[in-house]
């Protein structure tokens, strides 16, 4: 995480903003899930993001810089479905994680913020949207469609950008109203 941090600052100069978007998920039942499978996702999901975070932030608080960070969770870190016990898990434990830098960061004018988008076309999980049961599930979410990349970017801006500066501990569903959505 040091080296991340030491080459992003050396690239981009002092940072303002951290983005965790690390993820990965395994999907099989529970009990097929193996240990070394349940590590390496919440490893990954959880634990990448508290590091960086740390690191992040012990620079600003060296430095007395103010901050921005901005969790990628999940959907399903509010919700959940069967045979992703390791991926829901890790996206509710960076939920409460936001939420406790949130409380803990505050004061020294650190904001920490969490999306939890919906279902997105990504490299994890297109084959399952564009299977029956996916294009099932689409058509529960009330706008009827998943979600592209630039439907993000409003909910990023906000929470990197000075308009957010007095937004802190929040967790912002962009999901194209499933979490609302009836059963």
């Amino acid at each position: 995480m040091r080296e991340a941090v030491a080459a992003a600052t050396a690239a981009l100069g002092p940072l303002d903003i951290l983005v965790n978007n690390a993820g990965i998920a395994i999907s099989k039942p529970m009990l097929e899930h193996s240990e070394e499978e349940w590590d390496r996702v919440v490893d990954t999901n959880l634990k990448g993001a508290w590091l960086m975070s740390r690191e992040v932030v012990e620079g600003w608080v060296k430095t007395g810089r103010k901050g921005r960070i901005v969790n990628i969770a999940s959907l399903l870190a509010l919700r959940t479905i069967r045979h992703v016990p390791s991926y829901t898990a890790s996206k509710a434990g960076l939920v409460h994680l936001t939420r406790t830098m949130a409380v803990e960061l505050a004061r020294r004018g650190i904001t920490v913020n969490a999306i939890a988008p919906g279902y997105f076309a990504t490299d994890m999980n297109q084959g399952f949207l564009a299977s029956e049961a996916g294009q099932a599930l689409i058509g529960r979410i009330p706008m009827v469609r998943s979600g592209q990349p630039e439907d993000l970017d409003g909910a990023l801006l906000l929470l990197a950008a000075d308009a957010g500066a007095y937004i802190t501990g929040v967790v912002l569903p962009v999901d194209g109203g499933h979490a609302v959505s009836t059963v």
